[in-house]
C-alpha cells in the first residue's frame, strides 16, 4: 500500500499531516541525514582552518563548494545515503561515504580522509539532533506559543473590565473580571517560556568515549579541546565539556520538562474555556456546514479546546518517557537513546496539533455578557465577605457567623434579603449605606495587570 495521508499509522502524518508538515524539514529522516551532512561538512572545514599539513592547500572556495554539498541537499541525495546504508548498516557512516563521493567529485579527494577524521558517531548525532530541536522549536513551536500569548493578552485587555462570577470548588465565589481570568494564564505561560529558553542547547563532541583519543594521537600539538568548544559554538550550541560517548541530554531533558510544564498550562486553558463555554459564557462562531453532531442539529461542540487537550496529553506522555530515558545510559554508551530520540518529533507535532486547535478555537470564541452577568446577579451571597469584612473592620460581634447562617442556603439569598439584613443591624445608618452600595458586579478587587 502506497503511503499517503490516508495510509500512514501515525495521525501526526495522516489525519493531521496538513497541521504538522512544516517539523518534516526537522524530524524527517531527510532531515536528520541533512542535519548529518552539515555537522560532518562544517567539522571538514574546521579542520582546513586549523593549520594541519595535510589540509593546507584546502582553500576558501574550495570551502563554499563544499558548503553546497549540504546548502542544496535534496531528498535524491538523501535516497542516496540511504542506498549506501543498505550495504553499510549503518547510518552516519553512510554520510561519511556520501561526502567522499562529493569530495571526489569536487576533485577535491586527496582530503576525502579528513571526513569523519577521529569522530564517532555520536559526534555527529549528539551535534545535529539539538539543532534540529531547537530550529524546531525556534522557527515552529515558540512562533505558535507566541501568537496564543498574545491572543490571549488582547482578550484579557478587551475584556478587562467585565465583572464575573468566580467559582472555587465549582462554588460560587468572591467576583473576579474575565480579562483578569484569561491574564492569568498569559503570566503563567510567560513564566514558563522564560524557564525553557534560559536551558542552554548541548552538544557532545570528543570523540569515542569523550576523551579525544584518536585525535591527540594523531596531532598531540594541536589543543582539541579548544577547537571542539569553537567548533560547536560556531554551530550555536554549548559543548560539553566531560562525556562519554553520548552527551548526557540532561539539559535537553530539562527542555522536554519544560515544554511539559507548558503544555499543563495549556491543558488548564482548555479545560476553563471548555467549561466557560459549557456555562454558555462564551459562544462559538458557526460555520455553515460544519457539523455538531451527527444526531442533534443543534450542537456546536467545543471540539478545538477537546483536541487540543487531547493532543497535548499525548505530547506531555512522549515528553515524559523522553526526559526520563534520554539521561539514562549503560556504562559510556548503550543505544536506546538513537531509538527514543527519533521520537522526538513524535511530541512535538502533537504539540503543535494542539497549539494549531487551541488557536482557531480561541479564535471562535463570542463572549455572551448576558450570561455572565445573570449568573452574577443570581449570587449576591458571595458579597457576604465583604459584608462581613467591614462589619469586622467597625468591630461589629461576630460578624462572620451572622453572615454564615443568613447565607449557607445560598439559593434564597438575594439582593432584597441583604439588605433586609442590613437593616436589622445595630449599626450607623451611614455604615449601612456603605454595606447596600457593594453588589456582586462592584465587588471584583483590584485589577493586577
Amino acid at each position: 500500500m502506497e503511503l499517503s495521508e490516508l495510509t500512514a499509522l501515525s495521525p501526526a502524518d495522516g489525519r493531521y499531516r496538513y497541521k504538522t508538515q512544516e517539523l518534516a524539514q526537522f524530524f524527517s529522516e531527510y532531515a536528520l541525514i541533512k542535519y548529518r551532512v552539515m555537522v560532518e561538512v562544517e567539522y571538514f572545514i574546521a579542520l582546513g582552518g586549523i593549520g594541519l599539513p595535510q589540509m593546507k592547500k584546502f582553500t576558501a572556495k574550495e570551502q563554499e563548494k563544499l558548503r553546497a554539498v549540504y546548502l542544496d541537499f535534496s531528498v535524491q541525495d538523501a535516497k542516496v545515503i540511504k542506498q549506501i546504508e543498505r550495504r553499510t548498516n549503518h547510518d552516519v557512516k553512510a554520510v561519511e561515504y556520501f561526502i567522499k563521493q562529493k569530495l571526489v567529485k569536487l576533485k577535491l579527494g586527496d582530503y576525502k580522509e579528513f571526513v569523519h577524521f577521529a569522530l564517532t558517531s555520536q559526534d555527529i548525532n549528539n551535534t545535529a539532533l539539538p539543532l534540529m530541536v531547537c530550529d524546531a522549536y525556534t522557527m515552529v513551536l515558540e512562533p505558535e506559543l507566541d501568537g496564543i500569548i498574545l491572543t490571549l493578552n488582547q482578550m484579557a485587555n478587551d475584556w478587562k473590565e467585565i465583572p464575573m462570577l468566580a467559582r472555587t470548588h465549582g462554588q460560587p465565589a468572591s467576583p473576579t473580571r474575565l480579562g483578569k481570568e484569561l491574564f492569568v494564564f498569559v503570566e503563567r505561560l510567560e513564566n514558563q517560556l522564560l524557564m525553557v529558553d534560559s536551558i542552554p542547547w548541548m552538544a557532545k563532541f570528543g570523540g569515542a568515549t569523550g576523551n579525544f583519543n584518536a585525535h591527540h594521537i594523531a596531532f598531540p600539538k594541536v589543543d582539541w579541546i579548544e577547537f571542539a568548544d569553537n567548533f560547536i559554538c560556531k554551530l550555536g550550541l554549548n559543548r560539553q565539556r566531560t562525556t562519554t560517548q553520548v552527551e548526557h541530554y540532561d539539559e535537553l531533558a530539562a527542555f522536554m520538562d519544560g515544554l511539559k510544564r507548558v503544555n499543563v498550562v495549556l491543558t488548564d486553558l482548555c479545560a476553563d474555556i471548555w467549561l466557560y463555554i459549557s456555562m454558555d459564557y462564551f459562544r462559538q462562531q458557526i460555520k455553515k456546514d460544519e457539523v455538531g453532531s451527527s444526531t442533534m442539529p443543534h450542537k456546536v461542540n467545543p471540539l478545538d479546546f477537546e483536541n487540543a487537550e487531547g493532543n497535548l496529553g499525548y505530547a506531555n506522555a512522549i515528553l515524559t518517557h523522553l526526559s526520563a530515558k534520554l539521561p539514562v545510559s549503560r556504562l559510556q554508551r548503550d543505544l536506546t537513546d538513537s531509538t527514543v530520540s527519533r521520537n522526538i518529533g513524535v511530541a512535538f507535532a502533537h504539540m503543535l496539533i494542539a497549539l494549531k486547535s487551541l488557536s482557531k478555537g480561541l479564535g471562535k470564541l463570542i463572549i455572551n455578557k448576558g450570561a455572565i452577568e445573570t449568573d452574577l446577579d443570581k449570587n449576591w451571597a458571595v458579597i457576604s465577605e465583604a459584608i462581613q469584612t467591614i462589619l469586622r473592620r467597625e468591630g461589629y460581634p461576630e460578624p462572620y457567623e451572622a453572615l454564615k447562617d443568613l447565607t449557607r442556603n445560598s439559593n434564597l439569598v438575594t439582593k432584597s434579603t441583604l439588605h433586609t439584613f442590613i437593616d436589622k443591624l445595630k449599626i450607623k445608618p451611614a455604615l449601612k449605606k456603605e454595606l447596600k452600595a457593594i453588589t456582586p458586579s462592584g465587588y471584583t478587587g483590584i485589577c493586577p495587570f
